[in-house]
């Protein structure tokens, strides 16, 4: 289970009404690592500025590997994660995630770093069996 449902949430789910506020509490408190991961390059680009900020270190273990991919993976929590800190993610890899503002001024570097040029560039052994 990639997530922690609270049995009240679950009931909530059930009948039809979920709070994304909610929701997001929920993947904070089943993610952390994920989640401070994102939490971390949403600060980095509020203080350094420019068009985005990166992650290029591996995790430090399968768990929170496994937090990084079901996070990102997950069509639910990615859009969940991007409308609370007002960002666009992109990730590579097995642990390169990327924070951009959604300024469209930053189309075109997005476009880059999620291209299929920057995936295969961005490949090295030591990923093959992330």
């Amino acid at each position: 289970m990639s997530l922690d449902v609270s049995p009240a949430l679950l009931e909530k789910a059930e009948r039809g009404e979920v709070d994304e506020a909610e929701f997001v509490d929920c993947v904070r408190t089943s993610l952390p690592y994920a989640w401070e991961m994102v939490s971390s390059l949403v600060a980095q680009l509020k203080v350094d500025g420019g068009q985005f900020a990166d992650n290029q270190t591996p995790p430090p273990d399968e768990q929170a590997r496994g937090q990084l991919l079901r996070a990102l993976a997950s069509d639910a929590i990615r859009g969940a994660l991007q409308r609370h800190f007002g960002v666009r993610l992109a990730f590579q890899n097995c642990h390169r995630v990327a924070v951009f503002p959604l300024d469209g001024s930053v189309d075109e570097t997005l476009a880059r770093f999620t291209s299929v040029r920057s995936q295969l560039l961005n490949q090295s052994p030591e990923f093959r069996d992330c």
